[in-house]
């Protein structure tokens, strides 16, 4: 697969020709906006909101809600479709190909759109040029009510792309990438707001499920676990958050974010430990040798 290039183009839509001009108002028609849906009340109207004026249809992929989801979807218009989960990569490209319009957006149900952002895909939309087969942006996490300026930044995801296989989800479960096959990928400003956890408690209860996830997908890669590893990798984690990142800055908040990358680490090291024991353990080992008389 080629590796996409990477432009910067501003929320006019600007590139190196220069300013497109002011995009209209109101929704794109060639716009479908997907989100994946399971018990998301808390964060999905306000990532239903944020695109409400923007799309030109929404497509929600829900495995199973009983919780208040499905009606604060309907309330938007949105297309809902039941799909049992598939896993993260598995599932959003499920959700990419319901996508019927020229353009698609992939929003996971606790993000948004800030204003700026918003004016930003819709210019791409409207200008549609045919350098560009997909856009990224930057996504900034809150932790308990405080987004992070620091933690995890910049943190650039490509979310809004072509159409009839210019994209495809890759990856592993539960870190998925949407991934231009072979055009150029375009830099939007405006910040995709990322409200995924709720508090110290929901951080570390994610990460730690991030982290038993992560370890099942590298053990099916053929990856093993090992001591090394293990006293290594989460040092790392932490590390990269608290030095190259400067969560430092963000305060106490920025801390337990440096921290619970740790955490995760730590869990996906020890899970990955034991997966690879118990294959050991249970590989047959073969008749005892023959006691010569």
């Amino acid at each position: 697969m080629n590796e996409p290039r990477t432009e910067t183009r501003g929320a006019g839509g600007g590139g190196d020709d220069g300013p497109a001009g002011p995009a209209s108002d109101g929704p794109c028609a060639d716009l479908t906006v997907a989100i994946l849906s399971c018990n998301n009340e808390r964060t999905i109207e306000a990532a239903l909101a944020g695109i409400a004026d923007l799309a030109g249809e929404i497509v929600v992929v829900d495995s199973g809600s009983t919780d208040g989801t499905l009606e604060i979807v309907r309330h938007y218009g949105a297309r809902v479709i039941n799909h049992e989960w598939e896993g993260h990569v598995r599932q959003k490209q499920f959700a990419l190909d319901q996508c019927t319009t020229p353009w698609a957006f992939s929003l996971d149900s606790d993000e948004s759109l800030e204003p700026a952002l918003v004016d930003a895909v819709r210019a791409a939309v409207v200008r549609n040029d045919p350098k560009f087969d997909g856009y990224e942006m930057n996504r900034r996490t809150c932790v308990g009510g405080q987004w992070l300026k620091h933690a995890w930044q910049p943190e650039w995801r490509t979310r809004l792309v072509r159409t009839g296989g210019a994209a495809t989800w890759a990856g592993y479960d539960p870190h998925d990438t949407l991934q231009v096959v072979s055009g150029r990928v375009g830099r939007l400003s405006g910040i995709m707001r990322h409200d995924a956890y709720e508090n110290v408690a929901d951080l570390l209860r994610k990460q730690i499920g991030h982290g038993l996830r992560a370890a099942e997908s590298y053990y099916q890669m053929g990856r093993r676990g090992s001591v090394l590893m293990l006293l290594l990798s989460p040092l790392g984690a932490v590390l990269k958050q608290l030095v190259l990142k400067g969560a430092w800055m963000d305060g106490w908040r920025g801390w337990v974010a440096a921290f619970s990358m740790g955490v995760g680490t730590t869990t996906k090291q020890l899970q990955l430990m034991e997966l690879t024991h118990d294959a050991v353990r249970a590989t047959p080992q073969g008749p005892p040798p023959t006691i010569p008389e």
